[in-house]
Parts: structure tokens; sequence; C-alpha cells
């Protein structure tokens, strides 16, 4: 199963294991896991570290480097994964989780989140 961590999850798995949730934590330890992060949370942490955001205090060059050292393969956002924001429902407004739930909706890919907002959308969503 591919799995798409959203931000606050990357965060998390990349320097805070302990705050995973336990079924996060064994679906990322299986073998037949493939674990992805969108270009969409690097540009989230990169925008929001720069805004001095205690939540997002990480170097998003560091965090990179990391995930694909650690065999997260990285989605990149292609313009049919941006013009399908617009047919989303308005259930959420933040623009980096609107995009990775079209990113999920697109390329069939379970998004993997702790919002229940975001978990609201149809598609391969589940929350934790």
């Amino acid at each position: 199963m591919k799995a798409l961590l959203d931000t606050h999850l990357l965060l998390w798995a990349a320097g805070m294991p302990q705050r995973l949730p336990a079924p996060v934590r064994v679906l990322l330890e299986r073998t037949d896991t493939e674990p992805v992060v969108s270009v969409a949370s690097l540009w989230e942490v990169a925008i929001k570290s720069g805004l001095g955001r205690a939540d997002f205090s990480v170097d998003p060059r560091l965090l990179r480097r990391g995930l694909l050292e650690h065999g997260y393969a990285e989605l990149d956002v292609t313009g049919a994964h941006a013009t399908a924001v617009d047919l989303l429902p308005p259930i959420h407004r933040d623009p980096f989780d609107r995009l990775l739930v079209a990113q999920a909706q697109i390329e069939g890919i379970t998004l993997l989140t702790t919002d229940e907002n975001v978990a609201r959308y149809p598609g391969p969503i589940r929350a934790f």
C-alpha cells in the first residue's frame, strides 16, 4: 500500500515518532507499505518554518533529505492535482490539505491524517 502522510504525520515520523498514533507506526513498519511525501508538504514546512511557526521548526531541506534516505517516495505536484482542488467540496479551507486530498484522489494513494475534517473528503483517506 502506498501511504501519503499529511504534513503533521511527516513531521512526527521524522522527528518525534513517539507522537505517531500506534496504527500509523504499525503501517509504516510493514514491508508492504510504501511511504510517500508530497512536495506540497515540503512547501508547507518551508513556508511555515520561515514564518517562525513553532510547530514547524525544522529545516525543510534536512526534512526532505531524511525522508528520502528513509525510503519515502517524493510525489510532485502536477497541474492535474492543482486543478482538481476546485472540485473538492468546501469541507476544509487549508490549501495544503486540500492539495493532499486531490493528490490522494487522483493518484489512488491512501492519505493518512490526524485531521477529522480532511477525513470527511471522499477517497482513499484514513484518519487516526
